[in-house]
Formats: C-alpha cells, structure tokens, sequence
C-alpha cells in the first residue's frame, strides 16, 4: 500500500479502539446537539484528535479538513495536500447503540482526491483505494455488482435529518425509486453507504446535502471499483454541492436520468 494509506489505516484503527472502548458504556456518554438532530460526542472529539495526530506527526506538510475541528492550514508552509476527516459517520446510530458507522479519511491533492480509507469498526471491516490503483476490502481487491437494471437495483440512500426544505422532492423521488428499484436502504452513515456500493452490496446511492467527509473517501472507493459518482448534474463537483449519485455503470445513469427529472432548476448541481 501506498504509504499515506498505511498512515490512514494507523489513524482509523486507533479512533476505532477508542469507539469500540465508548461503546461498552453508551450510558455515561457526554451528548451535545450541534444543531436539531445533528449530535456530536466526546467520542467524536477524541477520535478525530487521536487521528489528527496520526497524521500530521507523519505529513506535517498537509492541510485537514475535519468535521469537528474544520480546517487547519499545514504546520509548515502552504500544502495542496488536504485530509478530509470524519471521525465518526453516524453519531446518531452510535448514541443509540446501533453497530452501523464508520471512520472516513480521504487524502486530496486540490481537487482529486488520491487514497481513501473508511473502517468500521463493529465488522472489523477496512475499505482501501488509492487512485489508478484500485479498490480493496481487507487486502481484497473489490468491484462494483455487475447489475445492469435499475429495477433489480437496491438503492442506498439517506434522508434528511438537519435541514427539511427540500424534503417533499426528496420524498418525491424515494416514492419513484421505490416503484422502480428492488429496494432502498437507509442504516444512516453515508461512508460506509458508499463503500458498499464499491464492494457490490449495493447498486447505487443518492443522497443531497452531504458534507466533503461524508462522500470524499467512499466517492474514490466506487471509482476505483469501477462504479460512476457524480453530482446531480452528470459532474464532479458533489464535494462542493453536497449532493451525489453514484452506481455501477448501467444502474448509475438511469438513477441519475430519474433523479434529474424529479428537481427543479435551483436544487440541480
């Protein structure tokens, strides 16, 4: 593995130690509300701490981007180099003691984004990808399914849970899906959403106003597992507008061509 990977996977396993300890003692947990129904946890603070500094005592020279902290500029000079951390994707699920969340680390370099890692640490699941250089679940190399039919597809997805204004389009388009799909599915934590996708337990995703750590290391899992991802325009721009498809090839475009179909003017990009 490349050696920014090896460094990602030391962060990740090192916040899943300190999950997995919290999550023996759900009840003593420390609880505060961001925003309505938008939670973080001491967990979330100390995880995405201890992976901080996994990765700038390696990459000193690199930028981050992370969900609790925001960005730091590199400790030394300017860097087009950027992590882009969420330390734990599904708080919600966490709190609640539901076993369905994950650690996300991404590395870009401006605007493409190179290596991705998301661990879950309840299955001891470690998803992998550097670009040009494919995609791996535990050291085995995975692909997208190779359904071709959108409706034999199951479908990941996530409703809204922060912000409601668009909740009868979204609404919209899941009550299509469902008559034209196998199948949605929504465990609540968008990384590991889309690297299911990239191993072939999904078909495809959507899902609208995601942040950069939600989407950035499962967007290259599935490129490099050979599916397609895009925002709701056909273009790569969804870490900037927070709003993603992706899919196999034969599932991707006819799931994309329904969403499109379904918004208006202001809501595409």
């Amino acid at each position: 593995m490349h050696p920014a990977i090896n460094i990602a996977v030391k962060a990740a396993r090192r916040a899943g130690q300190i999950i997995n300890r919290a999550s023996n003692d759900l009840d003593s947990l420390k609880v505060a509300s961001k925003q309505p129904n938008d939670f973080v946890t001491e967990v979330d603070k100390a995880a995405e701490a201890a992976i901080i500094e996994t990765l700038v005592d390696a990459y000193p020279a690199y930028g981050i981007l992370a969900e609790e902290s925001g960005v730091s500029p590199a400790k030394s000079g300017d860097s087009e180099y950027q992590w882009i951390i969420d330390p734990l994707d599904g708080t919600t699920n966490f709190i609640h003691g539901l076993p369905q969340y994950a650690i996300s680390i991404a590395l870009a370099r401006g605007n493409v984004l190179e290596h991705a890692v998301v661990f879950d640490p309840n299955r001891n699941e470690l998803f992998t990808a550097s670009k040009g250089g494919g995609a791996f679940l535990n050291d085995r190399r995975i692909r997208v399914s190779k359904r071709i039919r959108l409706g034999e597809a199951l479908i990941g997805t996530g409703f809204p849970y922060r912000e409601f204004d668009k909740i009868d389009l979204y609404l919209s388009i899941f009550k299509e899906l469902a008559q034209k799909t196998a199948g949605q599915r929504r465990p609540g934590a968008a990384s590991l959403d889309l690297a299911y996708v990239a191993c072939g337990r999904y078909d495809g995703f959507w899902e609208f106003g995601l942040a950069p750590w939600d989407m950035a290391a499962g967007a290259l899992l599935i490129s490099e597992a050979g599916g397609l991802v895009s925002d709701l325009r056909g273009e790569a721009n969804y870490l900037e507008t927070g709003n993603i498809v992706a899919g196999t090839p034969k599932v991707f475009l006819p799931l994309l061509k329904l969403i499109e179909e379904k918004l208006p003017e202001s809501v595409r990009g």
